[in-house]
């Protein structure tokens, strides 16, 4: 499995605009289907069902899924399920979720990445009809499905280094939360430590997570990432906000205001420079060096969202780009 061309929807709006979504991408040459995963919006999985109704997409998954809100088990299921229904085209998206909204549920993103590593490990034990105990970040005694499921690939969705190494080591496919060129090769060489240590026999497929908002108006397509780009910068590491010199303090109030659920707050109080570093933002010809870059660093490109203020439009103009 490769995720060359991806695009990934939202599940904030009702799942038959996403459907008429998900068939104009596969038309337009995109070779993934992927739903977001937030607690706040629509069912990925009712999503993704959906989608695998409708379309012929060789890729389908979450992006990404977290294993906070949602028992790792219960997830392992859940994942099973779109690969049972769609036949076999089912991709396993998981990552560590959204610090802000994680706060409204009480719950600490505590050690995030041995939590999503041992998701990876008791999924595949699960996916492979194997019984599943495990104490260690969750819990689970004698667990295991009672149907049987071909393997799901599992693409680890990453941006710190530690869990970029991890991902190198053990996922099948990374999801490279980033969409800025030097973010992207920084990512890449992380990927690589932890390749020189892979613990599975086939490469791991590199796909590049990237925020892209895209219109004949740049400037309407700035307007349209600030949303986006506030639960980005919000959720950054200090190093990345370090790297491209973004205050830690002004992401963190980004934050508060996200956790808050003033969503037009945060928003507005996205700098350009933000902006800059989290999404591809602009006319087709202005985001083009900028993915010319990351796909000379990368297997692929999952185009996530905001998309641009008309996504039916950016839906035409992504694939001009890559072309």
């Amino acid at each position: 499995m490769r995720v060359e061309r991806g695009i990934e929807f939202s599940t904030d709006r009702e799942i038959s605009e996403l459907v008429d979504l998900g068939e104009r991408a596969e038309a337009a040459g995109f070779d993934a289907l992927l739903a977001s995963s937030h607690y706040n919006n629509r069912d990925p999985v009712a999503a993704l069902t959906a989608l695998a109704e409708a379309t012929e997409a060789p890729n389908l998954g979450p992006a990404a899924a977290n294993p906070y809100d949602t028992h790792p088990a219960r997830l392992a299921s859940q994942v099973a399920t779109v690969q049972e229904y769609s036949g076999g085209r089912a991709l396993f998206g998981v990552g560590a979720g959204d610090k802000s909204t994680l706060r409204n549920l009480g719950v600490e993103r505590e050690r995030p990445l041995r939590r999503v590593l041992e998701t990876v490990q008791v999924t595949r034990k699960l996916h492979a009809g194997e019984r599943a105990t495990h104490h260690g970040t969750f819990d689970c005694e004698d667990a295991g499905l009672n149907y049987e499921v071909d393997p799901v690939p599992a693409y680890v969705g990453a941006q710190g280094p530690d869990m970029l190494r991890m991902a190198g080591k053990h996922a099948d496919g990374v999801l490279v939360n980033a969409s800025h060129p030097d973010d992207v090769r920084w990512s890449r060489e992380r990927i690589a430590e932890g390749e020189r240590e892979r613990v599975r026999e086939d490469p791991v497929d590199v796909a590049v997570y990237a925020s892209v908002s895209v219109a004949e108006d740049g400037d309407a397509a700035r307007a349209a990432a600030r949303p986006v780009v506030a639960f980005i910068a919000a959720g950054a590491p200090g190093a990345v906000l370090d790297r491209h010199g973004l205050s830690r303090e002004r992401a963190e109030r980004v934050g508060e205001r996200i956790s808050a659920g003033d969503i037009s707050g945060a928003a507005g109080a996205v700098s350009e420079g933000m902006i800059d570093a989290f999404c591809l933002a602009g006319t087709p010809e202005e985001i083009e060096p900028g993915v010319e870059a990351i796909l000379d660093a990368a297997d692929g490109i999952v185009a996530a969202a905001p998309l641009g203020p008309d996504e039916r439009a950016a839906i035409e103009l992504i694939p001009r780009v890559l072309d």
